[in-house]
């Protein structure tokens, strides 16, 4: 399995970035951990459309394509700079069942009824959920083919 990002296209991409530290800081063997973590993460989720080809390990390229989206490769490498500031996938989920918690005259509280989608997916990162939501398919509706 190839991982959907590589070390040198997140030093490029984070160059540009602020707050990057976790990448900045991060040995080359923690940040291919990370990359590889997220490419299983993202290679779990629903997308549309098929496989380029049916022997790839990986859930890109796509149809016709021959290459991993630009939007895949950043969303890839969002997630991995927050999976490398010590968020846990399910510490966060786990934190979404939490209905108050308190210390002295500070409470917080949590509606757990509602579960934002990107965090149910495994995805931390807004940004990353933002880029990878093209190419889901939609939840919601079903596909009916005649054969």
């Amino acid at each position: 399995m190839a991982n959907y990002a590589t070390i040198a296209q997140g030093d490029t991409y984070f160059a540009g970035h602020l707050n990057t530290d976790p990448w900045d800081d991060a040995t080359d063997a923690n940040k291919t951990k990370a990359l590889t973590e997220v490419t299983r993460a993202i290679d779990r989720l629903n997308f549309q459309g098929e496989l380029a080809d049916e022997d790839q390990s990986n859930q890109f390229p796509r149809g016709d394509d021959t290459t991993v989206p630009t939007d895949i490769q950043y969303a890839c490498l969002e997630e991995s700079l927050i999976r490398l500031d010590d968020i846990e996938v399910e510490q966060e989920i786990s934190n979404l069942r939490m209905k108050s918690q308190g210390y002295a005259n500070i409470r917080s509280t949590y509606d757990s009824s509602f579960v934002q989608d990107h965090i149910m997916a495994g995805i931390m990162s807004v940004i990353s959920w933002q880029y990878l939501q093209p190419y889901l398919r939609d939840s919601r509706g079903i596909t009916i083919s005649r054969v």
